[in-house]
């Protein structure tokens, strides 16, 4: 066995006895030099000899083969040398002679110093003797060695690099100087002047580099020189101290780092000397160095070095343990061999059994101040650096608090505050006006922008704010035009990131992610280099200061952060994005400068950066105080509020600190003194904020110690346990790795279960199960860390043993699940919230009474679960505030708590909503019931009725069903009056009827038919006597539907089966007072209605007027319309005229006509008016003379100005009804229009009603655009006639100008606003046609054309209508069943992204069930191919889901599935090959895609699982059958009026069967036992409007055949009309059709025939001569043509007579002739002339 010798210091010694310690054993391969022989014959006294051992230094470790090398080039060779086993001794070298051994020694010491050649350290040790010379010759060699190493540095090539650097910089500021003299641009002087004062600082800073470089050599002569180095004046200071005896390793490390510190090139190395003398003569220093300058790892080293402050041990703080591990690392590495081997040292958490006992100490600040409650003198510390001040965090506000007040008892002790961006005048201020000390850092100048975005002002959307959007646009555009170097953007939130990641394009460039959930390694990649791409890093703040990103050149600043801050009033941590502070902005743009000149671009103005705080608030005023309030106490102060804060808190803060530590226990009021009680003081001493110390002792009280140190560490770190980074697919990957881990009562049971499933992982194993179960393995280090801490903590500290083991077992439940639940509520008593009833409000902060929702991350919605009460670890607002770290708790625990909480819970279980659920209605009754605005009014009169702001109604319509919410005191109340309102809308629906007209075009002038329920004609009105009334009313949105329409039944005692309410939107509506129109059932009730007009509703009267037109049943033409005024004077014009002017021109204009003639035959005579000063009257005129033509006459006959010239007019003429006018006016035109379908319109005419002070009366004529030829002959036929009934004065004038207005809906004129352009760019080069567009009042835009000529109109119109009608989608497999889901939440998401990537917009028509798509040719095909795609898509997903919670399932029944087949369901699928399975953890769904084989293969499997765990839980029926086919009811329909459900294909077909079968109305409901008619609004839905047009006609049909002869239809082919059919008692009266002009006898249906009776005119019909005969009956003068047979009758003259058949007949003898000469030359020659 081989022996192992223990090491010593560095130092050089001769003591026989350090040899005896050292002397290696005899080996194997000890080496003789070969130049000696050993003689053992004789006997020799024991000589003197020597041995050079080659100890290894900290560095490095050579091999065996360079060792050898080294020691066969030693002058001189050993005489033998041996390899030794130690660790530290690497060989041995044997000499006999004590000069030889010297020599080799200072050998050794030349090559390392000089040459490099290696890094051992020599020890010369002398054996068998007592002599000291060899010892002081050594020494004296070596210090000449070291003096000439160092004097060789101070003039050597190191030195002369820089001197050159120096000269370099000088040269260059001097041509910089010479640049700045000449006449440059601005632009280009400003970069010379920030060029210069780069320069510039570069050069002081190689300057005070050299000179400390200097200072340090200058110091290690004098060392060994023997001068003392420990200079006695006071105004100076060494920077670099050495002991009593030469330890030749130590000064070697000191050189060798001085070099390093030289060549590095640190900011704060160039201020060494200055920066220690002012420590050194001050007792508080605040120095502030930016970052990168160097000052955490040097300061600590710079004051051991100098002994400054070194006097005992050198404490420097971290606000985090990890910056305090490295940094005591860090600093270990760069000053190795400088101090002893435990010099440095760090401190993590706080042990009463931490001994200052180092040089060197590097621990957290909380550590510190633990420490200070159990030595309040800091025994064994002489120097405190406070690192990071800027970061204010409370243990270093308060460990500065208590340091103060230490300082003036402890004066030798020094106190240095570091910071890189921390209000340095604050805090030299508290510190009684201390000195500071800057150190500039290294930057390169950096140029500012200002780009504020606009975001402020625009719409957010639903995935992340505007500006992140922002940030990426900028950052793009800096790629694009910006040269090389990396781009770094500062964002708020890892969501923004990946954002901003996932958008960023670019070819050359990679978007690499930056935030603190990242693992190391991802964090890496930031620092990789990628040939040929540009880096572009978006981060959080992380980068601001924690991380330095070498080769930033561009920084993009959004000057947001996202900041925490507790509301005292509120208790609650809220987190939103705020401004960040100015020395943040500094910070953020100074990354740009690391390496070289950057730009940092800021995106917002000068003015935010000003109106900016200076620096961010300490977060002693931004976070709960509970830990500072319990060690300020633990401290012995008795009055919290006159502690002296170097920021003090709130009031409010301090006081919420104490009300939670008194209702946590740790504190009590005793003689209104604030005093710790026992478990206060135990919460004191540990590490950890007092609600998770009280968990920790809570459990330990029920034996749940492990469970509860666990749990503590947990909660102090679930922001980050679980990882959701990526794409929305990773994030869904994540979210079903979850569930197999959530526990039914909550997150912190899920929390539990997290960390002790990963503590009996493998060590090897660990990282690989956290990246398999989406765990963040950083974070569950840094749980692991805390528990150990914590265990250690409460063994040490509170004496109380941890157990090895678990009791808690997730998987079965106990009573720890209870005991665990009692603890966890006594430490968060305060966090106690209550189901409100309605998961839309979510829960009810106890304390503030608040509705709050549970995070969306929570465990308990796993299981669809709202317990009634649970406790939270914090409240986070973020877009929303969300209950965090939520666990459910046992509602009799509350009532046990001690101290009692601060609420009452009685009460507040008075307050919870209850539910109740209100069936049997269907989805039409609920969504009128809803309405525009219906729902707010109804839910906001049964809060008034109850009093109670917190009545909700929640209307469901995928189950038909509304849920009621109301305290159980209110809910008769409302369930009454919601049951009301559903009851009248479902008997609205049953009452409903369209009013359709039997023909169209005619406006008013059509008879009209009510059709209604079971497509019956439930009222058939031909007298044209008006149904419906227009209401008015002067505040329109204080009227309730509701209680109008039930006024309107009351006093008309009518049936109101129609409401249209207006909108607002109708185009030419000037009246705004209008509310809306009501049709009833008969004339006779909107009579009685509009009798009505002048009452008094809601405060105001009424105006009720006769609406003019049916617009139930009008169609649109086929063609785009164009339109023609018409007007004719109301007014009978006099021959006198108004000329209107200027008053002061009268006379002038009167003497200017004095001889005028107008008309060309008369002269006119004036004078002025006696009414009005500025007016002339004119007589002489032409009535017949247009206005226009004689006031160009006036104009040119004087050079005054005329303003206007009209005639003088009568009182108005009585004319017959608009409706009369409309219907005369189409009967002039009516036969110039071709000849189709009557009930097709070809145009209409519209006649406005005049009011009292029109002198005209107007009129609108609508054409079918493509008849454009007929429409100018019709108007060009009426043009100057005067209709039937009207005065000769009163002619038609016709405006020869056609307009067509078309309006474009804002979405759709915003993605063809390009094309229509370019329309209206066609426009400006067709003659005769103008355009105009502008906006409504409601946003849309109008365009009106106008022409002379019809064709061109309809021309202008069918390329505008291309645009306004969009593309219809028509495919096959778009099925109304494939569209329904695009009213789904999802189909909203899914158009808007459609429409958003295309630049299309898509419109569906609820009626019609048709896609339109708008937008350019190109984006249309595309928007289309993808929205077929999606729908179809879409469409299976809704198939194919299976629903894993309701239903009777367990309510863990997703985990249970997911513990079975795993988070990705591998396991199910491998059960059911082909199927694509999905979980879907927010909806609790699976998505199966495949067939319904497969989807029924999947729930048999699943279902299993839910009946093993619930034997009662039974498969649902795959659903009920069709009534009509008898088949499984696909694309289901549910009736309106009896909810029978059927087939859609199947009740359309049932309506076609009707249109065919006219003897099938009315069509009820063929479920069997029901019979109930079949509604209006379900033919609306199932039916197309041409279907429904034809089940009208074909019910009109059927209506007329039951009428037993009542009614019947017009004779003529094809024509609609109808008329009522005369009584039998009654003269037959004329019926005039109204479609095809034809005159009916209403009695025997035949033409009519006035002054003959029926039966006389029909025999007439049946034998037209009979009535000849009998006239001709005793009449001589009638005889019969012999040629024809016709009557002839001779009444006067010659007996000539000339028959019809055209044979001239002599009367005498009847005898015919062909021409008359004939005839009278027979009666010349027989009846000898007889006439």
């Amino acid at each position: 066995m081989k022996k192992t010798f223990p090491t010593t210091n560095h130092r050089t010694t001769t003591r026989h006895d350090s040899y005896l310690r050292r002397q290696p054993p005899w080996r194997a391969d000890h080496h003789w030099n070969p130049r000696f022989q050993s003689n053992h014959l004789y006997y020799r006294p024991r000589l003197p000899y020597f041995i050079v051992n080659l100890r290894l230094t900290h560095r490095l470790n050579l091999r065996r083969e360079e060792i050898e090398t080294l020691i066969a080039d030693c002058k001189p060779n050993p005489d033998k040398f041996s390899f030794q086993p130690n660790e530290s001794i690497t060989a041995s070298l044997n000499f006999n002679n004590g000069t030889d051994a010297i020599s080799a020694v200072v050998w050794f010491w030349e090559s390392r110093l000089s040459e490099c050649r290696h890094e051992l350290s020599p020890e010369f040790i002398e054996m068998n003797s007592d002599n000291s010379k060899h010892g002081d010759e050594l020494k004296a060699r070596l210090r000449s060695v070291f003096m000439s190493h160092v004097k060789e540095l101070m003039e050597g090539k190191e030195i002369n690099r820089w001197i050159k650097e120096w000269d370099r910089l000088s040269k260059e500021i001097k041509e910089v100087n010479s640049l700045l003299g000449k006449p440059f641009p601005v632009r280009v002087q400003d970069e010379n002047i920030d060029r210069k004062k780069m320069l510039d600082g570069e050069k002081n800073l190689v300057e005070k580099r050299l000179k400390e470089f200097e200072y340090a050599m200058e110091n290690i002569l004098m060392y060994l020189e023997e001068n003392n180095n420990n200079n006695d004046d006071d105004d100076d200071v060494n920077v670099i101290r050495f002991g009593e005896r030469f330890d030749w390793e130590k000064i070697c490390n000191f050189i060798v780092r001085e070099r390093r510190r030289l060549e590095d090139g640190l900011p704060i190395y160039a201020y060494r000397k200055e920066i220690l003398q002012q420590i050194y003569h001050q007792q508080i220093t605040v120095l502030i160095g930016e970052t990168g300058s160097g000052k955490s790892t040097q300061l600590v080293q710079f004051l051991a070095d100098s002994g400054v402050g070194a006097n005992e041990s050198i404490v420097c703080t971290q606000p985090r343990r990890i910056a305090a591990k490295s940094l005591a690392e860090r600093v270990r590495e760069e000053s190795g061999g400088c101090y002893e081997d435990s010099s440095i040292k760090c401190y993590s958490s706080f042990s009463s059994w931490n001994k200052f006992d180092s040089r060197i100490i590097f621990m957290t600040d909380h550590c510190l101040l633990q420490h200070y409650m159990s030595d309040k003198n800091f025994t064994g510390i002489s120097c405190i650096i406070v690192d990071e001040a800027h970061e204010r965090s409370i243990n270093t506000d308060l460990l500065l608090a208590l340091i103060k007040n230490l300082l003036s008892k402890r004066v030798e002790m020094r106190l240095i505050i570091m910071s890189a961006t921390a209000d340095a005048k604050q805090l030299s201020d508290y510190f009684y006006g201390c000195g500071i000390f800057r150190v500039p850092g290294r930057n390169f100048p950096v140029e500012v922008r200002y780009v504020p975005s606009e975001y402020e002002g625009r719409s957010h959307s639903s995935v992340v704010d505007p500006y992140v959007s922002d940030v990426v646009k900028m950052a793009t555009e800096i790629h694009r035009t910006e040269k090389e170097g990396t781009i770094l953007a500062f964002l708020t939130s890892q969501l923004d990131v990946e954002w901003a990641c996932e958008k960023f394009e670019a070819p050359s460039a990679v978007a690499l992610p930056l935030h603190g959930k990242l693992s190391s390694e991802e964090q890496f990649h930031i620092f990789k280099n990628y040939p040929g791409k540009r880096k572009v890093i978006f981060s959080t703040n992380v980068a601001e200061t924690s991380l330095t990103i070498p080769g930033v050149k561009y920084v993009i600043d959004s000057g947001l952060v996202k900041d925490s801050r507790f509301d005292p009033s509120s208790g609650m941590n809220v987190l939103k994005v705020c401004w960040i502070s100015q020395s943040s902005a500094k910070q953020r743009a100074g990354r740009a400068g690391r390496t070289e000149p950057g730009r940092c671009y800021r995106l917002y103005s000068e003015a935010d950066y000003q109106s900016m705080e200076t620096n961010q608030d300490p977060e002693i005023r931004r976070v709960h105080l509970g830990v500072a309030v319990l060690k300020i106490l633990a401290l012995g102060v008795k009055n919290v509020q006159d502690f002296d804060f170097v920021d003090a808190p709130s009031t409010s803060s301090i006081e919420r600190a104490i009300g939670n530590l008194i209702q946590l226990g740790a504190i009590k009021l005793n003689n209104d003194v604030y005093e710790l009680t026992p478990e206060g003081r135990r919460l004191a001493r540990m590490e950890i904020e007092p609600r998770l110390g009280k968990l920790i002792l809570g459990c330990f009280q029920y034996t749940l110690g492990r469970e509860g140190i666990a749990l503590a560490a947990m909660m102090a770190n679930a922001r980050s346990v679980f990882c959701r980074v990526g794409n929305e697919g990773d994030k869904q990957k994540s979210d079903c790795q979850k569930v197999q881990f959530c526990h039914c009562e909550g997150d912190l049971f899920t929390l539990l279960s997290v960390y002790m499933e990963w503590e009996v992982q493998p060590q090897n194993w660990k990282n690989k199960w956290c990246w398999e179960n989406s765990i963040n393995a950083k974070s569950m280090r840094r749980c692991q860390n805390t528990f150990l801490e914590l265990e250690s903590c409460l063994e040490s500290e509170l004496g109380l043993v941890v157990p090895s083991y678990w009791r808690w077992d997730p998987h079965n439940p106990s009573i720890h699940d209870k005991n665990m639940k009692k603890a966890i509520l006594s430490s968060l008593s305060e966090n106690v919230a209550m189901y409100s009833g309605r998961n839309q409000l979510g829960y009810i902060v106890a304390q503030t009474e608040k509705h709050v929702q549970l995070h969306p991350s929570c465990s308990l919605l796993v299981f669809s679960q709202r317990p009634s009460w649970v406790v939270f670890y914090e409240l986070r607002s973020e877009s929303n505030e969300y209950l965090f770290c939520v666990s459910a708790v046992d509602f009799q625990s509350l009532y046990s708590l001690k101290p009692p909480p601060l609420f009452d819970v009685s009460k507040m279980e008075e307050q919870k909503l209850q539910t109740k659920t209100l069936v049997g209605f269907g989805k039409h009754v609920l969504k009128r019931f809803c309405g525009k605005g219906n729902l707010l009014g109804h839910v906001s009169r049964i809060r008034k009725a109850c009093m109670d702001e917190r009545i909700f109604v929640d209307v469901n319509f995928d189950e038909n069903h509304i849920q009621l919410y109301a305290c159980s005191n209110d809910m008769n109340t409302a369930s009454k009056l919601v049951n009301d309102v559903l009851q009248y809308e479902k008997k609205r629906l049953h009452t409903e009827c369209m009013e359709k007209c039997l023909y169209h075009g005619f406006g008013s002038s059509s008879p009209v038919a009510m059709f209604g329920s079971g497509a019956e004609i439930k009222h058939l009105e031909l007298e044209k006597l008006p149904l419906s009334v227009d209401v008015f009313h002067p505040n329109v949105n204080a009227i309730d539907e509701m209680e109008l329409l039930m006024f309107f039944e009351k006093n008309t005692s009518g049936c109101i089966c129609d409401m249209q309410k207006f909108t607002g939107m109708v185009k030419d509506v000037e009246d705004k007072a209008k509310w809306g129109k009501i049709t009833f059932m008969t004339s006779n009730a909107a009579k009685r209605a509009a009798e009505l007009d002048g009452e008094e509703f809601c405060g105001s009267p009424l105006k009720i007027v006769h609406s003019q037109s049916a617009m139930g049943g009008d169609t649109t033409f086929s063609f785009p319309a164009v339109e023609a005024r018409i007007s004719w004077l109301r007014r009978p014009i006099k021959a006198v005229g108004i000329i209107k002017c200027d008053k002061n021109d009268v006379d002038f204009i009167i003497r200017d006509f004095e001889n005028l003639i107008v008309d060309g035959r008369r002269y006119v005579r004036c004078a002025p008016s006696d009414k009005y000063l500025d007016n002339i009257l004119i007589t002489g005129l032409d009535k017949e003379v247009p206005e226009t033509k004689i006031l160009d006459i006036l104009r040119s006959a004087t050079s005054r100005r005329i303003l206007d010239f009209f005639f003088k007019r009568g009182d108005a003429v009585e004319n017959p009804p608009c409706s009369m006018i409309a219907e005369t006016i189409l009967k002039e035109i009516s036969p110039l229009m071709p000849k189709k379908k009557p009930h097709i319109s070809s145009c209409r005419v519209q006649v406005f009603p005049p009011k009292p002070k029109d002198y005209s009366m107007n009129a609108l004529i609508h054409f079918d655009g493509r008849l454009h030829l007929e429409a100018a002959k019709a108007l060009e036929k009426i043009d100057g006639k005067v209709l039937p009934g009207f005065h000769s004065w009163q002619k038609i004038k016709t405006q020869r100008l056609f307009h067509s207005t078309l309006i474009f809906s804002p979405p759709v004129y915003h993605v063809i606003k390009g094309q229509l352009e370019k329309v209206l760019a066609r426009f400006n080069n067709l003659e005769g046609l103008e355009w105009k567009l502008d906006i409504t009042p409601n946003g849309s835009h109008r365009v009106k054309i106008t022409a002379n000529a019809t064709k061109t109109v309809a021309e202008g119109r069918r390329l505008l209508e291309e645009l306004w009608r969009g593309k219809v989608i028509v495919h096959d497999n778009l099925t109304p069943a494939t569209l329904q889901p695009i009213l789904s939440k999802d189909g909203s998401s899914l158009t808007s992204s459609i429409q958003k990537a295309t630049s299309t917009y898509i419109q569906f028509d609820r009626r019609n069930m048709k896609l339109r798509i708008f937008g350019s040719p190109d984006k249309i095909a595309l928007a289309e191919k993808k929205l077929i795609q999606s729908l179809l898509s879409l469409h299976d997903e809704k198939q194919s889901v299976i629903c894993l919670s309701g239903r009777d399932l367990p309510s863990d029944f997703m985990k249970q599935v997911v513990k079975n087949f795993g988070p990705d369901l591998h396991g199910l699928k491998e059960k059911v090959p082909g199927a694509d399975l999905r979980l879907n953890t927010r909806n609790r769904t699976i998505l199966c895609h495949g067939n319904s084989e497969l989807k029924s293969r999947v729930e048999e499997i699943t279902f299993e699982i839910a009946r093993l765990s619930n034997p009662s839980s039974e498969r649902f029926d795959t659903g009920p059958s069709c009534p009509i086919c008898l088949c499984e009811v696909e694309d289901g329909y549910q009736l309106e009026g009896c909810g029978h459900l059927f087939c859609q294909s199947c009740m359309v077909e049932q309506c076609e069967s009707a249109i065919k079968n006219q003897g099938s109305f009315p069509i009820r409901c063929a479920h069997q036992g029901c019979g109930n008619h079949i509604l209006l609004v379900d033919f609306r839905t199932l039916l197309s409007n041409d279907k429904l047009e034809e089940l009208f006609r074909a019910s009109l049909g059927a209506f007329v055949a039951s009428s037993s002869g009542t009614y019947r239809f017009c004779p003529s082919p094809d024509c609609p009309s109808i008329y009522r059919v005369a009584d039998p008692d009654t003269a037959s009266a004329p019926f005039v059709c109204g479609a095809c002009y034809s005159e009916t006898c209403t009695r025997c249906h035949i033409e009519y025939h006035p002054y003959v009776s029926c039966e006389r005119y029909r025999q007439f019909k049946d034998d037209p001569d009979s009535s000849l005969r009998d006239w001709c009956k005793g009449k001589e003068q009638v005889k019969n043509c012999p040629a024809c047979g016709h009557v002839i009758e001779k009444v006067d003259g010659c007996n000539h007579i000339e028959c019809k058949c055209g044979k001239h007949i002599c009367w005498v003898c009847l005898e015919f002739f062909t021409t008359s000469g004939e005839c009278y030359s027979h009666m010349d020659t027989i009846h000898l002339g007889v006439d």
